[in-house]
């Protein structure tokens, strides 16, 4: 493949994955990374310093829109962030110190965790959520107008303790992985938290940038980050995920979780294979 067509499929690939990604809350490292080892032949180190700036572009070509759409949390952001944070520094310091075969298996695990944890739920939307002081004295709860129904929609926050210690273990992976974390992430507020899942979506889109940044020096550093690869991938990225913006607020939540579940199988599936056959 000649280097123009290797930034042409690159690119194109990438808007996708910024779409996907921007609908989900996943970050476009989800989709790219797998293409890029898997499709492509690049190594997984160097995808995943890609996949690092492309979730950074997802998060700044979704996130804008989702705050003036009222729809992310920020409170709940920043509280989270804290264990993201701290999570993606210690990820991106073990990334250079395992096996990539191992890197394949871990994130196909995490996908199916998640794809699980999502089939899974049990409590219904509007059910009565468990009270929880720090959420109170932080005034985490909220209300966004959801145009799928075409009504303001509000609810309050719970479970943030345990949802802290699970964005740490998020933040890990982030950092390990070169993805958003998205897949934790959203499974996390979604059914710790009880947040609405496009709440979860929009502030998880929110965080996923600060994550992928806390992490991106350690690979710049390293020499992970090739600019040739990085840069049709975040510039795709982008365009795809200003347009999911604007396309997920239209859409009903039982759409976006029968998604969310197929996009995590599908993907887990051929990483653990990859990991599997070396």
């Amino acid at each position: 493949m000649s280097p123009l067509d290797f930034t042409l499929v690159t690119f194109v690939v990438s808007v996708v994955a910024g779409f996907v990604g921007s609908l989900l809350g996943l970050g476009g490292g989800m989709i790219v990374t797998p293409v890029l080892t898997l499709a492509l032949g690049v190594d997984i180190r160097y995808a995943i310093g890609a996949s690092i700036v492309s979730v950074i572009a997802t998060s700044s070509g979704a996130a804008a829109a989702y705050v003036r759409q009222h729809m992310t949390n920020m409170r709940v952001a920043m509280f989270l962030e804290i264990g993201t944070t701290l999570g993606a520094i210690t990820g991106a310091w073990l990334a250079g110190r395992i096996d990539p075969q191992w890197l394949y298996l871990i994130f196909g695990l995490v996908l199916t965790a998640s794809a699980i944890a999502m089939l899974r739920k049990r409590h219904a939307a509007g059910g009565p959520v468990p009270p929880d002081p720090m959420a109170d004295r932080l005034r985490m709860h909220g209300e966004f107008f959801d145009e799928s129904l075409q009504r303001t929609v509000a609810y309050r926050v719970s479970g943030s303790r345990p949802a802290l210690a699970l964005m740490y273990v998020a933040g890990v992976l982030s950092g390990l992985l070169g993805i958003g974390s998205g897949a934790l992430k959203v499974p996390a507020m979604d059914l710790s938290m009880r947040l609405p899942l496009k709440v979860s979506t929009a502030t998880s889109n929110f965080m996923i940038g600060v994550t992928a940044a806390a992490s991106a020096g350690v690979y710049f550093l390293r020499g992970d980050i090739v600019p040739f690869i990085a840069a049709p991938v975040a510039a795709g990225v982008l365009v795809g995920a200003t347009v999911g913006s604007r396309v997920m607020a239209r859409l009903d939540n039982r759409v976006l979780r029968i998604v969310f579940v197929i996009v995590l199988l599908i993907v887990s599936v051929q990483m653990i294979l990859k990991g599997v056959r070396g």
